[in-house]
């Protein structure tokens, strides 16, 4: 059996990616990065080191990934599944276009996407410990 090999991700070519802006609770641009189709918003922020935090890991256990979507994108994703409402009911600040970044997967018609931090989250870690990817 020949060893697996974790090769790094492939970024798109600049210019043929989704675009996805990260704004912070100001409304102020923090970055603006090209993701995969695939892609989910809290990995590209991980992978981005947007401070985005993510403490389960995308097991749609925690509300820390919480980000507020611009209306014209939030409408073209499908309506989020019970246990992601189930965690955006913990979040801070939840508004009308709340989603869990986790649960965001980038397509092509998102294209453009903005994604506001909210000020807070409510974490489960009390140490301020923030986990990293694997």
């Amino acid at each position: 059996m020949s060893p697996c090999r974790h090769e790094g991700i492939k970024r798109p070519e600049s210019g043929t990616g989704i675009t996805v802006h990260f704004k912070d609770s100001k409304g102020a641009l923090v970055k603006t990065v090209e993701a995969n189709e695939g892609d989910s918003i809290l990995d590209i922020a991980h992978e981005y080191d947007i401070d985005l935090e993510g403490a389960c890991e995308g097991s749609v256990a925690c509300s820390t990934c919480h980000v507020i979507l611009s209306p014209e994108h939030y409408d073209l994703l499908p309506e989020p599944e019970d246990d992601e409402n189930d965690m955006l009911d913990m979040a801070f600040g939840l508004t009308d276009t709340s989603r869990l970044g986790c649960q965001v997967k980038l397509r092509k018609e998102l294209d453009g996407i903005v994604c506001t931090l909210p000020s807070a989250t409510r974490n489960m870690y009390v140490d301020g410990a923030k986990p990293s990817p694997h």
